[in-house]
């Protein structure tokens, strides 16, 4: 196979089919070779719309992340767009648009990859034969090192051959699953889109509030468990979902607590398998840390990944918010604003501030104070935070040390905050009223 991580090749001044007056660029694609290519971020320009860039598969097979693409459709990528383009048998592409980069590589680790799918799919195969359980499968690595990705890519190939896993979103940062500041749990049913991703329906929610686990280590560690032992009990009543195991993708903290949280993770969901991107280090202290059992892999990265910058994570959080109230791009989600009396709902803050030991009441220790319920008193500063509406029964003192464990039934945006009368209004992907009256705030703001 001949090196091909070259820059963008074969470009032609010649109109594609439906190009327009934009210049396209095909790639002709060998066999296990991929087109990466990244579509540049930040705000557009006032009056101009986002940069995209359009794919086109002419000839051939081709998938993204483990998604099969049609032949002769348009898929539109917008702003900070990764994209890698891998065929394995060989095919031909049309790149639409200005890419910031885009070039073609026969270095990559799918092969790898699809190994991992098919000794996971031998795991289902025999959990079936002994009525067992399917494998569960945690994906751990530094930041930036493609752990979303392979979950994606995994996923979809069990999807693909029938099976019904479970998606375990523990990257509070940047969710794939619900807005950030959130850990759940997503059963699929069908591949991802290429550009949307996976459909996300009914998936299960809890609140976090934040975006980076060390916040509230005691809290997210919680927060597992409950996500392990609902997941647990699904498989216990639906066989589909337990022979497809679960897929969990964690955060890139791996230190310290971080590294804690993983092992706390591995014994919560009882994984059976543990892979390990980029990180010879975290794959040799897991070996060491976890039962003899569970299987410890270590997988190389992806050439295509790309360390981001903190804007850059920045706005794809934003992205994401946006994309829960107003749908995905070109989509036609009209949110709703109103009005909501403080009297009418309970703001909670999870996790009351560390204060000294000595100064703690007899008997109480710091971890206690992680999962306290503060409340908040509606003021000026709660403008733009974001709010999750919490599933907990309203009117019951003594169900709030439910709220904690409580999954969430949606999120809300405080617009305004009039102190005077007494009101906020509210952004909402639903007509009032709220459907229940207890609410936690994040850390995290979205400016609408």
């Amino acid at each position: 196979m001949s090196a091909m991580a070259t820059e963008v090749a074969e470009k032609t001044s010649e109109e594609g089919p439906g190009t327009g007056d934009k210049v396209a660029n095909r790639f002709d694609l060998e066999k296990e070779t991929e087109l990466r290519f990244e579509v540049e971020s930040g705000e557009p320009e006032e009056g101009k719309k986002p940069e995209e860039v359009v794919l086109e598969l002419l000839t051939g097979m081709a998938e993204i992340f483990g998604s099969e693409l049609n032949r002769n459709k348009k898929y539109r990528f917008g702003p900070g767009s990764k994209i890698a383009v891998f065929t394995w048998h060989g095919c031909s592409v049309v790149l639409e648009g200005k890419p910031e980069a885009a070039y073609r590589s026969g270095e990559t680790p799918m092969r790898l990859y699809l190994n991992t799918h098919a000794a996971l799919e031998q795991m289902r195969k025999q959990a079936e034969r002994d009525n067992e359980r399917g494998p569960r499968v945690m994906v751990v690595g530094p930041t930036d090192v493609g752990k979303s990705t392979l979950c994606r890519l995994l996923l979809n190939y069990a999807v693909r051959v029938g099976r019904r896993p479970t998606l375990v979103e523990l990257d509070v940062g940047q969710s794939g699953v619900s807005v950030p500041g959130t850990v759940s749990a997503l059963c699929i049913e069908r591949p991802a889109d290429a550009e949307e991703g996976f459909s996300v329906q009914a998936p299960l929610v809890y609140h976090f509030g934040s975006t980076t686990p060390g916040t509230n280590i005691k809290l997210y560690n919680k927060l597992t468990s409950c996500l392990a032992d609902v997941f647990s009990q699904r498989c216990e009543t639906n066989r589909k979902a337990s022979v497809g195991g679960c897929i969990i993708n964690t955060c890139g903290w791996v230190k310290g607590s971080g590294y804690q949280a993983l092992v706390h993770c591995a014994s919560a969901f009882e994984v059976d398998v543990v892979l390990v991107l980029d990180h010879e280090r975290l794959y040799n202290e897991l070996k060491r840390d976890l039962p003899h059992f569970v299987r410890v892999v270590l997988l190389p990265k992806s050439g295509g990944v790309m360390e981001r910058s903190k804007e850059c994570r920045r706005v794809s959080r934003d992205e994401k918010i946006r994309e829960y109230f107003y749908g995905f791009r070109g989509s036609s989600f009209y949110p709703h604003i109103f009005d909501v009396r403080f009297s009418d709902v309970r703001i909670y803050k999870i996790g009351a501030p560390s204060i000294p030991d000595s100064c703690l009441p007899l008997g109480m220790s710091q971890d206690d104070t992680q999962l306290k319920l503060v409340p908040v008193t509606p003021g000026r500063d709660l403008t733009y935070h974001v709010l999750s509406v919490s599933c907990a029964e309203d009117g019951e003192e003594g169900a709030r040390r439910g709220i904690v464990e409580s999954p969430v039934c949606g999120f809300i945006v405080v617009t305004q905050v009039d102190t005077q009368a007494q009101v906020m209004k509210v952004l909402s992907p639903a007509r009032r009223p709220l459907p229940r009256h207890t609410l936690l705030i994040m850390d995290i703001r979205f400016m609408t």
